[in-house]
């Protein structure tokens, strides 16, 4: 199952989706969604996820699939960009947070919203930074400006959208001076949002949960109803169960696990922390034995592999992982450490499917040099010190 898994992230094949903008296209709308995030120790997340599967992916790509309007901004589990195909699919998140089902905030200043959609609507896409306030700055994240929690709560609502971005300074505009006029505007029903949701995760995991087909979804009603297309396609059997050892059952198609694997290959894949493949870390623990948590979050004491550590993929297991830093300044690659866990596989095939993965990740990087301050086992820093000197 761990290869039907990885197959359907583009995790095994060379270029699954195609390559450059094309491929990163393909890629966003096979996978669902592509989680922003602004941590920048290495290249963001956003783009790390799509370079781990598009050869020839440059991250100004998603920039431009942006205003090509081929992708659109939003809250998926988290920030994230998404396929403008799915977009009436993010239509009930929005009409329950305007109607007041659920609060984006606990309290919301109508007419300073009012106002901003005026002004929007009449001088063109504002950006947030440009509002002003006399508002006394305090610290935290309550403590936005006024004007900036009303711009993002009409973003949250769906009457404005991410028309822009530089970085992570956003720009917004209306919502149908965004949107193409091909997009499908029509509220999805909560059978039909349930066999997308269950559709899409079959299609870019391969294997699911019921848990994880639902991941971070707190609508009841929408649980309930993706259990009940489950149990309706198991009784039609055009879905199977299996129990692992573990004990938790994962639904696949029927007839999956008689075809042919997939192929492996010797390749090693550095993955972002916010990868669409790890980011259920229960599924992760489940399916491949890989215990992982991202210790950005954790006071520096309480850490035990670093402040980023990323996930190495090697073949079919996660063996590893690399806690690193790209200093852009003067374009070197810093790898504080490196930990190897106990695998199967010949260390030397090992350490040259890593040389040749740190070579591309440097490149993506921007970086020229590479550096090793530790790795585990021990014995590994020197050897490796002298096969990626030349880098260095």
């Amino acid at each position: 199952m761990r290869r039907l898994a990885l197959a359907a992230q583009g995790l095994l094949q060379a270029q699954p989706f195609g390559r450059g903008l094309a491929g990163a296209r393909n890629a966003i709308n096979h996978l669902g969604y592509v989680q922003i995030d602004t941590i920048s120790v290495v290249e963001r997340a956003h783009h790390h996820v799509l370079y781990s599967r598009v050869p020839g992916f440059e991250p100004a790509m998603t920039h431009q699939l942006l205003l090509e309007r081929d992708i659109f901004e939003y809250w998926s589990h988290a920030a994230a960009f998404l396929p403008i195909a799915d977009f009436r699919f993010s239509l009930p998140y929005k009409h329950a947070i305007k109607s007041g089902q659920i609060h984006w905030y606990k309290t919301r200043d109508e007419k300073l919203m009012n106002e901003l959609l005026a002004r929007i609507r009449s001088d063109g896409p504002l950006r947030s930074r440009e509002l002003e306030t006399n508002t006394t700055k305090r610290a935290g994240w309550w403590d936005w400006k006024p004007a900036k929690k009303a711009l993002e709560q009409l973003y949250m609502q769906g009457d404005l959208m991410v028309s822009d971005r530089a970085g992570f300074q956003k720009t917004y505009d209306l919502t149908e001076r965004v949107l193409p006029s091909h997009v499908n505007l029509h509220m999805p029903g909560m059978q039909e949002f349930a066999a997308h949701i269950v559709d899409q995760q079959l299609r870019c995991h391969g294997v699911v949960s019921l848990k994880g087909l639902t991941y971070l979804r707190r609508n009841a009603e929408l649980r309930k109803a993706v259990k009940a297309l489950v149990n309706e396609r198991l009784a039609q059997r055009t879905l199977e169960q299996v129990e692992v050892n573990s004990g938790e059952v994962f639904i696949l198609e029927t007839g999956v696990l008689e075809r042919p694997l997939p192929r492996l290959n010797n390749r090693l894949l550095i993955l972002s922390p916010f990868d669409n493949c790890v980011i259920q870390r229960e599924r992760l623990k489940t399916l491949f034995q890989y215990d992982y948590q991202i210790e950005c979050y954790v006071p520096a004491a309480k850490r035990q592999y670093g402040y980023f550590c990323l996930p190495l993929l090697y073949r079919a297991e996660f063996i590893g992982r690399m806690d690193c830093k790209a200093h852009r300044k003067n374009s070197h690659l810093e790898i504080k450490s490196l930990y190897l866990e106990h695998h199967d596989f010949n260390e030397d095939s090992v350490l040259t499917a890593f040389v040749d993965a740190i070579r591309q990740f440097c490149h993506f990087q921007q970086c020229d040099s590479v550096s090793v301050t530790n790795a585990y086992p021990k014995h590994l820093t020197q050897r490796l010190r002298s096969v990626l000197q030349p880098l260095g």
